[in-house]
């Protein structure tokens, strides 16, 4: 059996856009806890052509 766990980092600005926290960091430190990255999901571009954010889904034996 497996647990999932996901976390929403938002992208912030228009025409730079940047994401509000280091994902990578996020990645490594989930790692250190024994998360397993399973995908990094961003939703249907909107508006000004740009996802607002990405989903960073991780999974875990329980």
């Amino acid at each position: 059996m497996y647990e999932y766990e996901t976390i929403r980092v938002e992208i912030t600005g228009l025409i730079n856009t940047k994401p509000k926290e280091d994902y990578r960091e996020i990645i490594k430190e989930r790692g250190k806890d024994g998360w397993r990255l399973v995908q990094l999901f961003a939703p249907p571009i909107k508006g000004y052509g740009v996802a607002s954010y990405i989903d960073i889904i991780f999974e875990k034996k329980f």
